[in-house]
């Protein structure tokens, strides 16, 4: 009996080590199972306005050629993740809200997870539903918003990110390049003696003496991200900073030079091609474009072979679910301080006020309730292996972009701006003083205090806290 009992304690003993080690093996992938894939899907559908819809200046007189609303879903170990970039001049507000909204519930993620950008052609429509219900009570949204297309075109992308993610395909490797675009961008803020802005060379400029100034501070690469399925490219990602308009007020909607390069390399490549303006607020064409229309080809062919020769640049790298993440944070963005709210609704009520003032008036009053309200905006940022893609607000200096480089000199770092539209431009601290249309009344609803807020996020984002920076812009661009 005694020798029985023993024998049983003895069994006890190894089979309690023996579970624990099996439960310890089944957690463990077996040598040579692949990791779990990273799979994306790609839409596109067309944000073309129909005749006589408003543009962001005139009435639609005719479709030139086609805007389109495309970009990509990524699909991982987390929630979904949907990049989108639309030939529109700009979405805010509750326009972006409900654009964002239809995408995220499409692939049943969260809102956060969703970058919306537009391209900010400006023979294209504005998108703003909270502005047009302002303005609705005094007979006046019609002449800037068609929202019944604006939300069609939410319907229909939503539709095509949901087909995405079914159609999913697997992603093997990650593929990166850049290259430098020539003749296309330069600094639209022409500082004098006195270190304040002399000349503005705004993206057309026929003035030889302020074209022949200097470049000025751009970041001259467009980056490129490409998705392969082992050797087969499913879909590619560009980013550039410049404004992307050589001519308008046209009446004829097209997605102007930035576009055209687009399209010529996805039919040139077979492969979609979705592109996201960078930080482009303080760049333009101008020094290389004098607004004849024959030079829209031109900008058009540069900014194409820049792109090839980005794609032809191409490294590949391995790539799974596990390589690829997003954070985002959520900021307020400090408000310029002419905005009053009093003085706003006093010129949004005044009919002897040029509908244009009026309109002006209520797109800033929404800016300032946001903000009085307490409201936030998300800043979001991909991982993808060592490559970090940041999405931000407004039209926003090209100095946070090489900012955002210079935080992590060890990755790929690209940018798109161009999200949430309400603030308008979004200058540096330095560039609130030097004066200039970017930085005035008319253009900005930020307080120079947002180059903190923006700088900080953008560490926290990139996880740089060790990497100091000087202020933004003091280089005299």
């Amino acid at each position: 009996m005694r020798n029985h009992c023993s024998n049983v304690c003895c069994l006890r003993q190894i089979v309690v080590p023996f579970a624990i080690v099996a439960a310890v093996l089944s957690m463990i992938v077996p040598v040579g199972q692949a990791a779990e894939p990273l799979r994306v899907g790609v839409f596109d559908v067309d944000a073309s306005p129909a005749i006589g819809s408003p543009l962001a200046y005139d009435p639609t007189k005719e479709v030139t050629s086609p805007l389109s609303c495309r970009g990509l879903v990524l699909l991982g170990d987390e929630r979904p993740i949907v990049l989108c970039a639309v030939d529109w001049i700009g979405i805010s507000n509750g326009g972006r809200q409900a654009f964002r909204e239809g995408l995220a519930a499409a692939v049943g993620t969260d809102v956060e997870r969703v970058a919306l950008h537009t391209l900010h052609q400006h023979d294209a429509p504005r998108c703003d539903f909270t502005t047009d219900m302002v303005l609705a009570a005094y007979g006046l949204n019609t002449q800037v918003f068609d929202t019944p297309m604006a939300r069609d075109v939410i319907r229909r992308a939503s539709a095509a990110v949901k087909r995405a993610m079914a159609e999913a395909q697997p992603v093997t490797h990650l593929g990166l390049g850049e290259a430098e675009i020539e003749k296309v961008a330069s600094n639209r803020r022409i500082l004098g003696p006195d270190g304040k802005v002399q000349f503005v060379r705004y993206t057309a400029c026929r003035d030889p003496e302020i074209r022949a100034k200097p470049v000025g501070t751009i970041d001259p690469k467009v980056k490129l991200i490409s998705f392969w399925n082992e050797d087969r490219p499913l879909a590619v990602l560009t980013y550039y900073a410049t404004h992307p308009q050589s001519y308008y007020r046209t009446g004829g909607a097209n997605p102007d030079f930035p576009g055209m390069a687009r399209n010529a390399r996805q039919t040139a490549t077979g492969v979609p091609h979705i592109h996201f303006n960078g930080a482009g607020g303080n760049i333009g064409a101008g020094k290389w474009n004098d607004g004849s229309p024959e030079n829209r080809q031109v900008l058009a062919d540069r900014v194409a072979d820049g792109m090839r020769r980005a794609w032809e640049s191409i490294q590949k790298q391995p790539i799974s679910a596990a390589d690829m993440s997003w954070r985002h944070v959520k900021v307020s963005l400090p408000l310029a301080p002419h905005l009053d709210e009093a003085a706003l609704q006093k010129t949004l009520d005044d009919e002897t006020q040029p509908a244009t003032a009026r309109v002006g008036a209520a797109s800033d009053l929404v800016w300032v309730r946001r903000h009085l309200a307490g409201d936030k905006i998300d800043i979001g940022c991909l991982t993808l292996a060592d490559t970090r893609v940041l999405h931000m607000p407004g039209e926003l200096f090209v100095e946070y972009q090489l900012a955002a480089q210079q935080l992590r000199p060890d990755l790929f770092v690209a940018m798109a701006a161009y999200g949430e539209y309400g603030s308008g431009y979004i200058g540096t601290a330095i560039g609130y003083t030097q004066g200039g249309y970017e930085t005035s009344p008319r253009a900005s609803n930020t307080a120079p205090e947002v180059e903190h807020v923006l700088v900080s996020a953008m560490r926290e984002l990139l996880e740089a806290q060790d990497r100091e920076l000087g202020p933004l812009g003091t280089d005299g661009s």
